[in-house]
């Protein structure tokens, strides 16, 4: 894709990850004249252009905080668009920053982060920026601030952790006898302890014991892979992982649906409709369902609550990401467009408790999820933890949420849930197809 470099003396180079951490990076400035967004214009407003894929249950919370943003700030217009889930976003992001033409600001999987060749199709964010509009890096989790950044750059603002969870029917899991004295699920260790509670479970649903989302078992596979401390990493032509660990972590997949512990088969939709029907009284699906699971229980939302996952490998690792702010290449930047930009990003973190509440998902800003309001917020307070537990994907272009590897291998694991290929044969072809990603170039470079 083409560089399309600010002007020269337009904006000064960015601070580095070092002088970020430390807080002693000099005043950077800012272009001149706007390549998308304009002040101004045909109004006095100024119009903030915003790009997200959050098109789910978290997506209509996003709706609802832009439209408070936009009452508390009559003087920006803030444009906001989503697209689709996936390939279709990330396309579009890329399109439109290589041509200097995509949003102002957009939301990313900060897994894709390196994906999207930020030297080359994203700005870098100043520490000036964020003091002024009152952040800080002591206000995020040092592991995820961390990466943040390529090569020393700041490219990127998190703005939650999301993961995938564990979420129980308090009634079922009652009448099973797992429930605690606070009535939390009880902790246990090992895969035979954790089928013994679904053994249970199915007895008394008649149907699963667990639902879970037989298309994405990527998800549930990097889990317990992490869990056995499988290791994943990528060169520019080789990778190494641990075939025991991996061939461990994709049994536990092939023996639950053996013996009927969950679906066969069950999309999304499906697998949090078993769940809601009680078909299932658990369902390992991301923390962004919790509004939907909450609707559904009408006058009742506590039904349900949420834990992080079970301990399968001797701990509670599991497949996690985070959504992330980023701001596409501009040829040069209107000063007031930017401002605005970054006061548009930094009012969203400030207020993320309600993104938190509504969307399930764990602000990254530390002064609200350490703050005594979410602290009480339940069932969020009960999975609090997963964000010390969270594995991001392996390292490499084709990785990550949304991304290739994801997608390639999900018809794979799908026939494991289905019986239809054993995990030895499906180890080999998850093999196969990282090879021939592994052989391909990486199309945005």
């Amino acid at each position: 894709m083409p560089n399309h470099p600010s002007p020269p003396g337009s904006a000064s180079p960015a601070v580095s990850r070092r002088a970020l951490l430390t807080g002693t990076a000099a005043a950077a400035g800012i272009g001149l004249t706007g390549c998308g967004s304009v002040a101004g214009g045909l109004s006095d407003k100024t119009r903030v252009k915003q790009w997200n894929l959050l098109a789910g249950a978290d997506g209509a919370v996003m709706t609802e905080m832009h439209d408070n943003f936009s009452a508390e700030h009559p003087d920006i217009d803030l444009e906001a668009t989503t697209f689709g889930w996936g390939t279709p976003f990330y396309t579009r992001l890329v399109m439109g920053a290589s041509g200097g033409n995509a949003s102002d600001i957009a939301t990313i999987h900060l897994s894709r982060l390196k994906s999207v060749s930020p030297a080359t199709l994203l700005d870098p964010i100043t520490l000036d920026e964020l003091k002024a509009h009152g952040l800080d890096p002591a206000d995020f989790p040092e592991k995820i601030w961390e990466k943040c950044f390529v090569d020393d750059e700041l490219y990127a603002l998190p703005i939650d952790t999301h993961a995938l969870v564990n979420y129980y029917n308090k009634e079922l899991c009652a009448q099973i006898g797992v429930l605690d004295a606070e009535g939390r699920l009880i902790e246990t260790s090992g895969v035979e302890a954790y089928f013994d509670i679904l053994r249970a479970a199915k007895e008394i649903t008649g149907q699963y014991g667990t639902s879970l989302d037989t298309l994405g078992g990527w998800r549930q596979f990097w889990a317990w892979y992490r869990q056995a401390d499988g290791e994943m990493t990528f060169t520019d032509d080789d990778y190494e992982m641990d075939d025991d660990k991996a061939l461990a972590a994709i049994e536990v997949m092939y023996k639950m649906s053996e013996e009927g512990l969950c679906p066969q088969f069950a999309d999304g939709g499906q697998c949090a409709a078993n769940f809601e029907n009680a078909a299932s009284a658990f369902v390992q699906v991301g923390n962004w369902e919790i509004n939907r699971f909450k609707l559904f229980g009408g006058d009742n939302p506590e039904w349900f609550s949420m834990t992080e996952m079970p301990d399968f490998f001797g701990n509670r690792r599991t497949q996690g990401d985070c959504h992330s702010y980023v701001l596409p290449r501009h040829n040069s930047w209107d000063p007031e467009v930017r401002d605005a930009t970054i006061e548009y990003a930094a009012w969203m973190l400030q207020h993320s408790f309600r993104w938190g509440e509504g969307g399930g998902h764990t602000p990254a800003y530390l002064p609200v999820t350490d703050g005594t309001d979410y602290q009480a917020l339940q069932p969020n307070a009960e999975y609090s933890g997963v964000v010390e537990n969270v594995q991001f994907d392996p390292d490499a272009w084709f990785s990550g949420s949304a991304a290739r590897l994801f997608d390639e291998t999900g018809g794979i694991f799908n026939q494991v849930y289905g019986l239809q290929m054993t995990p030895e044969d499906a180890l080999a072809e998850i093999k196969s197809r990282i090879e021939t990603l592994l052989a391909l170039p990486n199309p945005v470079d």
